[in-house]
């Protein structure tokens, strides 16, 4: 296993598990069991789900009676395509893989079982539902060993895969850079399952500086320009992508799906842990 790698599983396990977080620090959330009934204290039940209240009113001791609540279905998807192989603090990629892992080691604080994928042209099981830290060792290293030149992401095709694989009600991690987004639509999809988007991005994408005469071959397409980054091309260049993202915010509120942005230069488990609070 590539050394980087085996330090942000390290990392990543340490920072989900730190005791300076709290035993509480769960990304997942799940309040462990639901509220059934009230019913009349009867010897053995525990003196510590009495309804004080409730009791005092019907000057009987009543308890509350809980039922386990069942695991939650995870599924962890990184949209992988040429896009993510670029970084100016680390790649993309990268970040991606140690979000995926953060995601994982969530799965397995909480007792919650995880499938993972793979998505771009199409969607690839990646690892297949477990609770085991081996399974995180496989995935991670999938997706920071996966060859994302030349991948595009037909969202089309992908979501319609997803609808159709995962059959379950789950929560749905979608973590990619979300960019050409014109054909991305969740509305079905967010019906079926809940669905959190991790958006990862790097500085330089958005706030781009004048490079001046470059050669440049696009990672998701191989195609090359050659010209010069001016400050004109660079004003369109941003004006597209508010475009972009002014689509994928409206999109993302219209379906009332939660969603974070995560630069390559940040730590990424601060802005995890308040997404899901």
């Amino acid at each position: 296993m590539n050394i980087n790698l085996k330090k942000i599983l390290i990392k990543t396990k340490r920072g989900v598990f730190s005791e300076n977080i709290g035993n509480n620090s769960s990304l997942l959330k799940g309040e462990g069991y639901d509220f059934l009934e009230l019913k009349e204290y009867e010897y053995p039940d525990d003196v510590k789900n009495i309804d004080w209240v409730i009791s005092a009113k019907l000057k009987k001791p009543y308890v509350k009676v809980f039922h386990a609540q069942r695991e939650l279905n995870i599924a962890i998807i990184p949209i992988l395509n040429g896009s993510v192989y670029f970084g100016t603090k680390k790649f993309k990629q990268e970040l991606i893989t140690e979000i995926c892992a953060i995601l994982g080691f969530s799965c397995i604080k909480q007792g919650d079982p995880f499938i993972s994928f793979i998505a771009n042209e199409s969607l690839q099981l990646c690892t297949k539902k477990s609770k085991r830290d081996f399974s995180i060792h496989k995935m991670s290293e999938e997706i920071y060993n996966y060859k994302v030149l030349n991948k595009k992401v037909l969202y089309p095709k992908i979501i319609d895969e997803m609808f159709l694989k995962i059959k379950k009600k789950s929560t749905l991690f979608l973590v990619g850079d979300f960019f050409e987004i014109k054909n991305l639509d969740l509305r079905v999809l967010n019906k079926k399952h809940e669905i959190i988007i991790i958006i990862v991005r790097d500085k330089f994408e958005e706030e781009p500086t004048v490079l001046g005469n470059v050669n440049l071959v696009d990672p998701s397409s191989n195609l090359s320009f050659e010209g010069n980054i001016n400050n004109n091309l660079i004003k369109e260049y941003k004006k597209n992508v508010k475009e972009n993202d002014h689509l994928l915010y409206e999109h993302l509120q219209k379906c009332a799906i939660k969603f974070v942005k995560i630069y390559t230069h940040e730590n990424p488990l601060p802005k995890l842990l308040r997404l899901m609070k």
